[in-house]
């Protein structure tokens, strides 16, 4: 890492956590600190499971535990378990819970434009940019890949989004039955890796390799959700596929695509992949890549 990208990065958590009352016992003058109304917000109108809550916040179990208890002592939220499932707890919020996550909405519009009526219309926009570009970047930050078995509750999910968006958009539909094989036994080391991409504790997409003979492999089943495509999370996922293709000593990597999935195809070409000529009777495919460069990736 550069020194100053990073002295940059601690100057920048001073002024947010200084200019946003991080350090106030009162956070907005309601009597609490920000841990305690920040998971009122995430609780919602609509509650939260306790786990869930945990994986959002990346808090430790034990001071969660205690946040909740002080909101529960405060009448705020209460706490309970499914009816689907005894053993999952739920917090939701009381009425009087839900009148302070009212107050709070109110007063953190309040704050927003004191932050920015001293500002002209210029900075402004310059502001609200910013902000949003660095929100982009630091959710782009905290997605994280790991090894996973494809038959894991978060494997099984992925892929079952995976087939509906290809069934969408796939001229004529997309039957998983028809297509090459990639059982989960072919996805298990050491015949092949599966993995899953993670934002908040949530599975956003996953990829996988699949190992054949005379050092060549395939990536299958490549998927990124929706709502964090632009975060560069598809390139991640290349680029941990490549570095267990190395770990295997394979020396070419190939994959397939259909015609329909545009961005798919430029990022296999940003990723070094050159298109080549059939290499498999894939009867969904339109465009085969391959890479014979598996040189270790250099460091950014």
């Amino acid at each position: 890492m550069i020194p100053d990208q990073i002295r940059s990065v601690r100057s920048f958590n001073r002024t947010v956590t200084h200019r946003i009352g991080v350090l106030n016992e009162s956070f907005l003058d309601r009597g609490r600190a920000l841990g305690e109304a920040r998971l009122l917000y995430e609780i919602g109108h609509d509650g939260a499971e306790v786990r869930r809550l945990r994986e959002t916040l990346a808090l430790d179990s034990g001071y969660l535990s205690r946040l909740l208890k002080s909101l529960e002592r405060q009448g705020l939220v209460r706490i309970g378990t499914t009816a689907r499932d005894a053993r999952v707890r739920r917090a939701i919020l009381t009425d009087k819970g839900r009148a302070e996550l009212a107050e709070y909405d109110r007063r953190s519009d309040s704050f927003a434009e004191a932050v920015l009526a001293p500002l002209n219309t210029t900075q402004r926009n310059r502001l609200v940019r910013g902000m949003a570009d660095v929100e982009r970047l630091l959710r782009a930050a905290a997605v994280e890949i790991r090894m996973g078995k494809p038959d894991s509750v978060d494997a099984v999910w992925c892929l079952e989004q995976y087939a509906r968006e290809l069934m969408e958009r796939f001229e004529g539909g997309y039957d998983p039955g028809k297509t090459r094989s990639a059982s989960p036994s072919e996805l298990t080391p050491p015949a092949g890796c599966f993995i899953v991409a993670r934002l908040d504790g949530e599975p956003v997409g996953c990829g996988a390799l699949k190992i054949g003979t005379n050092g060549i492999g395939e990536i299958k089943r490549m998927w990124v959700k929706v709502e964090v495509r632009g975060l560069g999370v598809g390139r991640r996922l290349i680029e941990v596929l490549e570095e267990q293709a190395r770990k295997y000593e394979l020396s070419i990597l190939r994959l397939d695509t259909n015609r329909a999935l545009k961005e798919a195809q430029a990022l296999y070409r940003a990723c070094g992949y050159r298109e080549v000529a059939p290499f498999n009777e894939e009867p969904y495919a339109h465009h085969w890549f391959e890479k014979t460069d598996l040189a270790p990736l250099r460091p950014t």
